[in-house]
């Protein structure tokens, strides 16, 4: 009976927003592991004593970066991790964008604008910035060139906080063919979703944003699972990944651009697409033997 840990976030008071957590947990139990919701900020947490600890939701995670990135190293040295170590590491840093561009992944264009370096912000178009650690359009916001003075006091914001900022140009196929999110366990397609627009023009960075408004089953183009599948192949190391989710917007020629590739907690969107429990299931349980 292998004992796994679904790793997640410690919610309290409120209730979870995790909807996955509960059916996995039943799911494997079912199988006939021993699964448990461990807070990966547990002090008293025996990894050591987990044959498999999958990392499902540490939502938190992008505000203590720091303080996630050791727990990442103590666990992975006491238990098998999914995904390993050196990706997760890798991936939670989304200046990987820029790496995989150079590689020729069609990417969302970006630009990225450290702590006390010089601001240069687009002055003919819509664009985008957000923090390079990041969750659930935290910290992200839309801006015309009109609203420069605010964009400003957003980065001076963020950059007092010690993020790193990203721009990007607002694609206004986001608007008509939404965000389109493909899932991959143990490397083939389990299922794709799309969702609309989550950033709405005048919203602040700091306000509460619905992280996947409108979502609903998607069934991927070839050219989005040929840009999945290059961004995924372009993951340093070739490693052995037991999830990811490649997000893709339609550039300005509507062809797919990769927006973001999840390795570390992507939600899985089981609640859509019951059918794919099995085979999430199964691969666990592989991983775990």
């Amino acid at each position: 009976m292998p004992r796994i840990a679904l790793v997640t976030y410690d919610p309290r008071p409120e209730p979870s927003a995790d909807r996955d957590l509960p059916v996995l947990l039943r799911a494997l139990g079912d199988a006939g592991a021993e699964a448990e919701a461990v807070y990966w900020d547990d002090a008293g947490a025996d990894w050591s004593s987990y044959d498999l600890a999958v990392i499902r939701s540490t939502w938190d995670y992008s505000w203590r970066a720091a303080e996630f990135t050791e727990w990442l190293e103590r666990c992975a040295a006491l238990t098998r991790l999914a995904n390993p170590v050196e990706v997760v590491r890798w991936n939670t840093d989304k200046r990987y964008l820029g790496q995989l561009a150079e590689t020729g992944v069609p990417t969302v264009p970006t630009r990225y604008l450290a702590p006390g370096e010089p601001v240069g912000l687009p002055s003919d178009h819509e664009y985008v910035i957000k923090p390079t650690s990041g969750a659930g359009a935290r910290f992200a916001a839309r801006y015309t060139p009109d609203e420069h003075d605010t964009a400003v006091r957003h980065l001076e914001r963020m950059h007092a906080e010690g993020f790193t900022a990203m721009v990007q140009p607002y694609l206004e196929g986001i608007d008509v063919e939404g965000e389109r999110a493909l899932q991959f366990f143990a490397g083939r397609l389990l299922h794709a979703s799309r969702k609309g627009a989550v950033l709405a023009p005048g919203t602040p960075y700091d306000a509460d944003k619905v992280a996947h408004p409108d979502l609903e089953v998607w069934q991927p183009t070839s050219a989005e699972l040929a840009v999945a599948e290059r961004a995924l192949a372009a993951v340093p190391g070739t490693p052995d990944l037991l999830y990811a989710r490649v997000d893709l917007v339609d550039g300005e020629d509507g062809e797919p651009r990769l927006m973001e590739l999840e390795l570390v907690e992507p939600n899985l969107f089981l609640w859509l697409h019951p059918g794919s429990v099995p085979r999430v299931t199964e691969a666990i349980l592989a991983a775990a033997g």
